[in-house]
């Protein structure tokens, strides 16, 4: 259990997240507060729960807090919904959806020993609360990290703290993941997970040690992206930095973050700023029809695991593993296939004597179609992947010079992030930043191109005096 440390740093991050507000600009004590505030601050189970209110964590205080001072300020104006039709259709599903899953979900379900109640009145109201904090780290970025200038300053902030994360995972490298115990008082994941490759896997203050090696992941990357940006002693100060991260990678013993490092870096560094927005397209879209791929049985699975038992057998055992409870879970979802099970662990299945848990959610996917169905699904993934498109659309009939450089690498970094939520569940506050960051530009840059198209209506037919 939680040490009343975790508590105290949890209770004490609002009043820090207020601090960092009056000592800087909204978008760096925006950035701060969240990614200081993922990165260390205790994982749930420490957590403040009351009474109708879902659970106030460390995913939710920092942006929480962060929304009630721009709600009430008097220097920034903040616009809550996105402008795009889409967008904010996806927001409002993504929010009150659950309310219909509720509605869907009046019996109570009995597995052996196991009694799951009926959804009722405290989930239609927590449940949309829950999505809302869940979503304010997407709605906040939007609105204050959608310029060259602030973006540019996310992803420093990402390779600061991958430099300062790393100290911390070398040292659980060499003494095994044991920070969260030392300071917080427990362990937050299943300490064999992080036995790898005859040594372990660095967890430190997150969920678990994959979190950990796809953050310093992104950390490596985004130093390369800025590499190739930068000008003068900066260029060389990057690429040191972007080769000892991924370094750090390789010590993280994370054979997926391993791989995607080795997609990622080629394609920032040697691909034109469209390129890398075309390919972060096709990964955004392989994401979003992964699950009707996998319903119609077009995933080519054997193939897969022959592929992965010849690089490792365990990594293979792992993806097997995760295969087939998907396929359970997904006959089970496909039960209630337009707003899901709900909360609870009504989607999971269960053993029909002794009521013990029989499966096991690890894909993001999976979960939030077991939960709240193909509605729940499309609102998610839509809004993680819009973005990108909305990018294409409005930066396809432009010259490389017109959009800014980073755009492209954090559109990469976002649909391998998406991608990865295939098999693992690595949906982050930082996830919501990038994709609320790019959906911020691709408005700026409509508003642009509006601007463009008006002044060139005027000069046509301005009179001629």
């Amino acid at each position: 259990m939680p040490n009343p440390l975790a508590y105290l740093m949890l209770a004490a991050w609002p009043f820090i997240t207020v601090v960092l507000f009056r000592r800087y600009e909204p978008s760096r004590a925006l950035i701060i507060s969240l990614l200081g505030g993922y990165l260390f601050l205790p994982e749930p189970p420490a957590a403040f729960d009351l009474p109708l209110f879902p659970p106030f964590t460390k995913h939710s205080l920092p942006a929480m807090t962060a929304f009630f001072i721009l709600l009430f300020s008097k220097d920034q104006e903040f616009r809550i919904l996105p402008e795009n039709r889409i967008a904010k259709g996806l927001v409002l599903v993504f929010i009150f959806s659950p309310i219909l899953t509720v509605l869907n979900n009046g019996e109570s379900i009995t597995w052996g020993l196991t009694y799951i109640p009926a959804l009722g009145i405290k989930d239609a109201i927590a449940l949309p609360m829950q999505q809302f904090l869940f979503l304010l780290p997407f709605l906040l970025a939007r609105q204050l990290l959608s310029t060259r200038d602030t973006q540019q300053e996310l992803l420093t902030a990402i390779v600061i703290g991958g430099l300062i994360y790393s100290v911390l995972m070398l040292i659980e490298v060499r003494l095994s993941p044991q920070l969260n115990n030392w300071i917080y008082g427990y362990y937050q994941h299943f300490f064999g997970q992080s036995i790898r490759f005859g040594g372990f896997r660095p967890v430190v203050f997150l969920y678990h040690g994959l979190w950990v090696a796809f953050f310093a992941m992104t950390a490596a990357v985004s130093a390369f992206a800025l590499w190739r940006m930068s000008e003068g002693t900066s260029r060389s100060k990057y690429l040191f930095i972007g080769l000892y991260l991924s370094a750090v990678v390789v010590l993280a013993k994370s054979f997926g973050a391993l791989l995607f490092l080795m997609a990622l870096v080629p394609c920032v560094v040697l691909l034109s700023r469209m390129m890398q927005i075309k390919l972060a397209i096709a990964l955004a879209a392989l994401a979003l029809a992964y699950p009707n791929l996998k319903a119609v049985d077009l995933v080519p699975q054997d193939a897969i695991l022959a592929q992965f038992d010849k690089i490792d057998e365990d990594r293979g055992n792992s993806l097997r593993f995760r295969f087939m409870n998907e396929d359970a879970l997904l006959e089970r979802a496909m039960d209630k296939p337009a707003f899901g099970w709900g909360s609870w662990g009504r989607n999971q299945i269960y053993d029909q004597v002794t009521g013990e848990l029989v499966t096991v959610s690890d894909g993001r996917w999976i979960i939030v179609f077991g939960v709240y169905g193909w509605i729940g699904f499309l609102a998610e993934f839509g809004l993680l992947t819009l973005p990108i498109f909305l990018l294409w659309q409005q930066a396809r009939r432009l010259s490389e010079t017109q959009i800014t450089p980073l755009i492209a690498p954090m559109s990469l970094i976002l649909a391998f992030n998406v991608f990865d939520m295939l098999p693992n569940a690595t949906l982050t506050p930082l996830t919501w930043l990038m994709a609320g960051a790019l959906t911020g530009y691709a408005e700026r840059l409509r508003h642009r191109k509006t601007e463009q198209r008006k002044r060139t209506y005027e000069m046509k037919w301005r009179p001629i005096l």
